[in-house]
């Protein structure tokens, strides 16, 4: 027997076909047919009695319905060890010390606990792909979280879609343990990164991890720019090399902070065409650029942190928004609810101001920097798997986000119940 989903709200945006314009915050009210855990029909238009003869069918009353999203920053090997090594003063420089002195607790035990934890709430939250930078290059190789996350991924097949990418300095790859880094992780077909801020090596150190992707076919994932420095522009450096190598892999940059504070000028003219020729993706983390960006002891921040989301959008680049830390060092807080992101960037990003447009940001877009297209789509062929919100307009959804959302997968309802913190804290009692 069928489902018919009656009644319900896409964006759409994350729709294949074209619709009606929808509702002044680009919503479509639709009706969908899922048999077999796939979508089978798309209808703007009611089915007839016959099309719903004998089949199940739940009115949605106009209730939001998204495909599950996709989270492409994420740290699940730092993630909760906020009881452990909390960062008292809420630094950038007070995180790095403190995850760098965890590091001696990541044992494979430590380490599964935390991520599997992690990987259970996205699940019950509804997310169906992720991508997580994994910290390498510390205490001899440091990679012990490859392992563990060579395990999860295969005990989370066909829940969650799961991406690897290394974390660690850029001089690390001038080194012979870069290759060593770039070779296992070719291996489990993970994607290469690094932390880039200016310095006089990087020109070497970025032509060095370009080559070695390219001569493994990998894709390149960087944390570019985490400051409020007006003179950090790696983001740029990196479309240059993108261009100069003429590298056929994706590219994404993440966090690129100080893209905010640079002259409007410099933007327009010179970093976002760079951006747009090379094809380089962005990913903004704006809860966690927010908890740490002009953090000042005893001052009031005076910026909110986050990239230009809305002018890269508008010159054509492609913007993702993702999670990033949760409750570690470097974000206290946060539940791998991508929910909450959208709830918070809509705030943050003032992205209120399209409606219509931002829900890729969610959903499409990542996917496609993450090479899982047409991911993130409501459309035939693709499976059931959609989260139904709670409520008709965005205005109702996230003023109460965290209330009746019901996860489907393959067209059935999940257990959305998170698992407990308790669970963990075995792994806290020798902190």
């Amino acid at each position: 027997m069928g489902l018919w989903l009656m009644n319900g709200k896409v964006p759409a945006c994350l729709l294949a076909d074209p619709v009606p314009l929808g509702d002044p915050e680009g919503l479509v009210t639709v009706h969908l047919h899922i048999q077999a855990g796939m979508i089978t029909r798309v209808q703007t238009g009611a089915p007839t009695p016959v099309e719903q003869a004998g089949q199940e069918c739940w009115d949605l009353k106009g209730k939001m319905i998204w495909p599950c999203f996709v989270d492409c920053h994420t740290h699940l090997d730092k993630g909760h060890v906020w009881p452990r090594q909390p960062n008292r003063e809420g630094t950038f420089a007070g995180a790095v010390a403190a995850i760098n002195q965890d590091h001696a607790f990541w044992d494979p035990e430590d380490l599964y606990a935390r991520m599997n934890f992690g990987l259970r709430c996205s699940y019950a939250h509804g997310t169906q792909a992720i991508r997580t930078h994994l910290d390498c290059g510390y205490g001899g190789d440091g990679w012990a979280g490859l392992a563990v996350w060579r395990q999860l991924q295969q005990e989370w097949r066909g829940k969650i879609q799961m991406q690897a990418v290394s974390i660690t300095d850029s001089q690390v790859f001038l080194t012979p343990l870069g290759e060593t880094i770039a070779d296992q992780l070719a291996a489990v077909g993970g994607i290469l990164g690094a932390v880039l801020y200016p310095h006089p090596e990087l020109p070497q150190e970025l032509e060095r991890i370009f080559d070695l992707a390219a001569e493994r076919g990998m894709d390149l994932d960087f944390h570019c720019d985490e400051t409020g420095d007006p003179q950090s522009l790696t983001v740029g450096e990196v479309a240059e090399w993108v261009l100069k190598k003429q590298f056929p892999g994706r590219v994404v940059c993440g966090h690129c902070c100080s893209l905010s504070v640079q002259d409007p000028q410099t933007l327009r003219e010179r970093i976002f065409p760079l951006l747009k020729a090379a094809g380089v993706g962005i990913v903004s983390l704006p809860m966690c650029n927010l908890y740490l960006q002009d953090r000042v002891p005893g001052r009031t921040p005076r910026w909110r942190g986050i990239a230009p989301l809305q002018e890269l959008a508008h010159f054509g680049i492609p913007v993702a928004i993702a999670s990033d830390n949760c409750r570690d060092p470097f974000y206290g807080f946060g539940d791998h609810d991508m929910a909450e992101v959208v709830q918070m960037a809509v705030r943050i990003a003032h992205l209120d101001s399209d409606y219509a447009f931002w829900p890729q940001a969610f959903t499409t877009t990542p996917a496609a920097l993450m090479g899982l297209a047409p991911l993130g789509r409501i459309q035939p062929g693709m499976p059931a798997d959609l989260v139904i919100l709670p409520g008709r307009s965005y205005s109702e959804w996230l003023s109460r986000p965290h209330q009746g959302r019901i996860v489907l997968r393959q067209g059935s309802p999940i257990d959305t119940t998170l698992p407990a913190y308790e669970e963990l804290d075995s792994l806290f009692q020798q902190g």
